[in-house]
C-alpha cells in the first residue's frame, strides 16, 4: 500500500511540474467544399477545416477541451497514445466512455512523458472522424542525440476526403445493390489542401529535414517517394528506429513514419515528392484508383523539375517493419503466456454486401461501456460471462506476454489492425492458407520493430506480441472505417484487478452516461452476473473458430 501511495504521489508531482498545453476545440458542423466541387455538412473545430495540428514537447500535459455543438455525442481518441493509468481518456466511444452529450464540454488530459513522435487525434464516435474531426499531433522529442540528426521538422498529412458524409453513403449501401453503385472515390488532401494544388515544400541546400508523414486516412493507402533523394526512416508510429535506408513509404490507414532527407547542395533542379493514393479492396478505375499526385520540392524558384524514369513498385525498396529495429533495443518479448488466434471472418449479406469481423461475432456496442463493467464487477470481471458476446472480449492477466495471430484466411481483401493502448512487436507474417505460395517472413534483426497499426494482407497472417502492462480496456479494430463500423473489432480487458485498484473515472464522464441513458456499472446491460436480458443477440459470423490458449 505504501509503495502504491508513493507512486501516486510521485506521479502527482511530475504532473504538477509539467508544462500544461491547453487547446480548445469548439466542435460543430460546417457546410464546406474542401475538394472544390462537392459541398456538404462536415465536422470541424473552431469553425475550421482542416483542424490545425497540435504541437507539444515530450513531458508536456495536453489539456484538450472538446465543446460539443453537434446533435450527437462526440469523443476524441489520441491515436497511438498509451493513456497509461487513464484508459478512460482513450476516447473510444461506448468502450471507454459514453461520449460528450450535445451542449456539453469535457477536457481530456493527455500525458506525454513516456512517448514522443508522430500521432493524430480523431473522433471515435460513429463517422465523425472521417467526416472531418481529425488533426495531427506532434510530440517533439527530448532525445538530444536524435535532435542532432536533423535541422528542420516538416509535416505531411495525408487524408481521404469523401463527396458526402459517410453516414449517407452507409445508408445508400443498405438500399442499393453494390453492383449498381458508381464508385465514389475520395479526394486526396495533402496538408489539408486538395492534392491537385499541393503547396510546395522548400529545401535549403545541405539541410537535413525530418519529414513526418501521417496517414489520417480511414479507407485508402498512400505510397510516398522522393526520387533523387535517399531517405532514412527513423520512426514508425511513435517508435524511434535505428536509421533504415529506403526508397519509399507504404502507409495503411492510421500509420505514421518519420524520415530524414538531406537536401542536395546544388540548386540547379527542383524535385517532386510522389504520392500514390490507392486501395486494393476497391475496384481499380483509371484516374481514380490508383491516383498520382506530386508535391513540389523547391530548391530555387523557376528551376526546372528533374525528371526520373518510371520505377515499378516491385523495384522500390519500401520501408519494411520486419527489417527495421527499434532505437531502444527492446528484445523479443518471451516466453509467451497466452497465444490468441483470431480469424478474419466474412458474412455475405444481400445486394453484394459483406460484413468482416475479427471475432466470433460482429462487434457491436452495448449499454454499459466494457471499461465500466471491468471496474464495477469485482472478481467476476475476469469472467467472459459479464461481457456481451458481441464485444469479442479477451481477458488478459497483468504483465503476461501475449501473442496475437491475426489470420486473413477467408476475406479476399486486405485489412488493417490498429491497437489502442499498446504498440506491438511485429514478429512474423506468412500464408494463412495451406496451399499458399506466400513465404514466411520473420523479423530480421535482434529486436523486432514495434508499431500500433499494420496491414493484414489477403490470404496472410501476422503475429504480434504485447506485454499486458497497461491495465484498462482497449479497443482493437480494422482502421478501414466501413469495416470498423460493420463490426471488425474486439476488446482487450487487461488486468481487471489492477484496473479496479488504480483507475478512477472522472465523475463528469459517469454523469454523461446517465444523461445519455446508459448505466455505469454491472455487466454489459447493467445487470448482475451473466443476465443479458434486453440486449439484441450478437450477429454470428461464419468461418473457422478462434482460439485462446494460456492465461
Amino acid at each position: 500500500m505504501l509503495s502504491f501511495t508513493l507512486l501516486i504521489l510521485c506521479a502527482g508531482i511530475l504532473h504538477a511540474l509539467a508544462v500544461h498545453v491547453q487547446v480548445t476545440w469548439d466542435i460543430g458542423y460546417l457546410n464546406i467544399s474542401r475538394d472544390g466541387f462537392s459541398t456538404w455538412q462536415a465536422i470541424g473545430a473552431n469553425g475550421k477545416l482542416p483542424i490545425p495540428p497540435i504541437y507539444v514537447t515530450q513531458g508536456d500535459v495536453l489539456e484538450l477541451t472538446a465543446i460539443n455543438h453537434l446533435d450527437k455525442p462526440v469523443t476524441l481518441h489520441t491515436h497511438g497514445l498509451f493513456q497509461r493509468n487513464s484508459s478512460y481518456y482513450d476516447g473510444a466511444g461506448m468502450v471507454t466512455e459514453c461520449g460528450i452529450p450535445p451542449g456539453f464540454q469535457f477536457t481530456y488530459i493527455i500525458e506525454t512523458r513516456d512517448q514522443s513522435g508522430t500521432y493524430w487525434i480523431h473522433s471515435h464516435y460513429g463517422t465523425e472522424g472521417i467526416d472531418g474531426l481529425r488533426a495531427a499531433l506532434i510530440i517533439r522529442d527530448q532525445d538530444l542525440q536524435l535532435l542532432n540528426e536533423y535541422d528542420e521538422d516538416v509535416l505531411l498529412t495525408l487524408e481521404d476526403w469523401g463527396q458526402a458524409p459517410l453516414d449517407s453513403m452507409v445508408d445508400m449501401l443498405k438500399t442499393t445493390p453494390l453492383v449498381n453503385l458508381i464508385p465514389s472515390h475520395p479526394t486526396v488532401m495533402i496538408n489539408g489542401i486538395n492534392a491537385n494544388i499541393s503547396q510546395p515544400i522548400r529545401f535549403t541546400p545541405g539541410r537535413r529535414y525530418r519529414l513526418r508523414v501521417v496517414s489520417m486516412s480511414f479507407t485508402y493507402w498512400f505510397k510516398v517517394r522522393l526520387p533523387g533523394h535517399t531517405i532514412q526512416v527513423i520512426e514508425a508510429d511513435g517508435i524511434n528506429s535505428r536509421p533504415f535506408a529506403a526508397d519509399g513509404l507504404d502507409l495503411c490507414p492510421g500509420q505514421r513514419y518519420s524520415v530524414i532527407i538531406t537536401a542536395h547542395k546544388s540548386i540547379d533542379y527542383n524535385y517532386a515528392l510522389n504520392v500514390t493514393f490507392y486501395s486494393d479492396f476497391i475496384p481499380r478505375v483509371s484516374g481514380l484508383n490508383p491516383r498520382y499526385h506530386k508535391v513540389p520540392i523547391v530548391y530555387r524558384d523557376n528551376a526546372p523539375t528533374k525528371k526520373f524514369p518510371v520505377v515499378e513498385d516491385h523495384e522500390v525498396k519500401w520501408a519494411d517493419e520486419l527489417a527495421m529495429e527499434p532505437r531502444d533495443e527492446q528484445m523479443l518479448l518471451e516466453p509467451v503466456d497466452q497465444h490468441i488466434v483470431l480469424n478474419v471472418k466474412v458474412l455475405n449479406r444481400e445486394m453484394g454486401l459483406s460484413i468482416h469481423a475479427y471475432g466470433e461475432y460482429a462487434y457491436a456496442s452495448v449499454p454499459v461501456p466494457p471499461l465500466y463493467t471491468a471496474l464495477t464487477t469485482g472478481d467476476t470481471a475476469f469472467s467472459p460471462s459479464v461481457y456481451a458476446p458481441q464485444l469479442n472480449a479477451i481477458i488478459l492477466q497483468h504483465n503476461h506476454i501475449v501473442e496475437l495471430e491475426l489470420r486473413n484466411s477467408f476475406a479476399p481483401i486486405v485489412h488493417t489492425y490498429h491497437s489502442h493502448g499498446h504498440v506491438f512487436q511485429i514478429v512474423e507474417t506468412g500464408p494463412a492458407n495451406i496451399n499458399s505460395s506466400v513465404p514466411v517472413k520473420r523479423f530480421k534483426g535482434r529486436q523486432p520493430m514495434r508499431r500500433d497499426t499494420i496491414t493484414l494482407a489477403a490470404g496472410q497472417y501476422v503475429r504480434v506480441r504485447i506485454k499486458a502492462d497497461n491495465p484498462g480496456v482497449w479497443y482493437q479494430h480494422c482502421h478501414q472505417e466501413q469495416h470498423n463500423l460493420s463490426g471488425m473489432a474486439f476488446t482487450l480487458i487487461e488486468a481487471p484487478d489492477v484496473m479496479q485498484r488504480t483507475l478512477r473515472v472522472p465523475s463528469e464522464m459517469l454523469d454523461f452516461c446517465r444523461i445519455l441513458g446508459h448505466p455505469t456499472q454491472g455487466n454489459s446491460v447493467g445487470r448482475v452476473g451473466s443476465d443479458m436480458t434486453g440486449i439484441d443477440p450478437p450477429l454470428a459470423i461464419n468461418g473457422t473458430t478462434n482460439s485462446i490458449n494460456g492465461g
